[in-house]
């Protein structure tokens, strides 16, 4: 090898050693990363988190976040997804997140076992009892050693138990299963593994396009559960009664914004959150969505008396 050579090849292994001497090490790497962690962790704790389900009356706080209704310089508020409420409500009570959109028997549930909640906003949230088409049943009556899909101490248990009764159903006689997760329960519905089930908006528009019959509506029985819920501990400081304000603000502001143009204007934001197909989004019934307001005492005490 040439003289010429040799310089080349020693010049490039100084630019090479050059090179890497100024790049991160490991470690400065990794303190890096956990300082960003932390400094993630931290910003996530200040903000105000509430946990949504893929149910409609969700609507309203997807719709606030991504048209940014929400007054980011007063609050950051970061929205947390479950697929089963009872998954929301223990995170709820742990103290993961602030607030979440649930039903006012699981709410009552969760006061009764000790964690003090306000409920910010009632919904309009409704389930619909629906039968699988395959099993051919047409009445409540016909539901006798039927499995039924519900939530334990949820309002899709009580209206299970009403729906039950009004047709002077024993218990042993209709097998309750416990389904948490409101996809899962529509995707059993579709593999003909249960006979009927409770079903919210908008899983009970993606049955009924499918010519699944429909049972019972609860709004037929004028029961209204669905509620936004904050535990009490969490809103106690001023920061936090600030946040609030700023959610219940954009809440509002999306409802006045739904009411106005309709669902089909938000067809981009339900396909996001809900993975549904457009024929399912046009199947939806025409909705109203109220500004944030305490829910009725008489669900309340409904949600009450059957929890005893």
């Amino acid at each position: 090898m040439g003289t010429k050579h040799s310089i080349i090849i020693f010049l490039a292994a100084v630019t090479i050693a050059a090179v890497a001497g100024c790049g991160p090490s490991y470690d400065e790497v990794k303190r890096q990363s956990q300082a960003e962690w932390q400094q993630q962790r931290k910003a996530d704790s200040l903000a105000l988190k509430v946990g949504v389900m893929p149910t409609l009356d969700c609507l309203p706080i997807y719709v606030a976040k991504e048209c940014n209704l929400f007054d980011t310089a007063k609050a950051d508020i970061r929205l947390k997804p479950f697929n089963a409420q009872i998954d929301c409500d223990a995170a709820l009570v742990k103290g993961n997140i602030e607030g979440c959109v649930t039903d006012i028997v699981r709410g009552q549930h969760i006061i009764k076992k000790g964690t003090a909640l306000e409920y910010v906003a009632a919904t309009n949230a409704y389930w619909q009892l629906i039968s699988n088409r395959t099993a051919r049943i047409r009445r409540i009556n016909q539901l006798s050693d039927k499995m039924v899909a519900m939530t334990r101490f949820s309002a899709t248990a009580l209206l299970a138990d009403y729906a039950t009764d009004s047709a002077k159903l024993k218990d042993e006689e209709v097998f309750k299963i416990q389904i948490n997760d409101v996809d899962l329960r529509l995707k059993m519905l579709f593999a003909n593994e249960m006979d009927a089930m409770l079903l919210p908006e908008p899983q009970a528009a993606v049955a009924r396009l499918y010519k699944n019959p429909v049972l019972m509506d609860s709004r037929d029985k004028d029961m209204r559960f669905g509620v936004i819920a904050f535990r009490k501990k969490a809103l106690e400081d001023k920061r936090r009664r600030q946040q609030l304000k700023a959610f219940v603000d954009g809440y509002n502001a999306a409802c006045d914004s739904i009411n106005k143009n309709g669902l089909k204007h938000y067809s981009q934001i339900i396909r996001k959150y809900y993975q549904i197909e457009d024929k399912a989004v046009n199947a939806l019934p025409k909705t109203k969505f109220e500004h944030a307001k305490a829910p009725r005492q008489k669900d309340i005490d409904t949600a009450d008396k059957w929890l005893k």
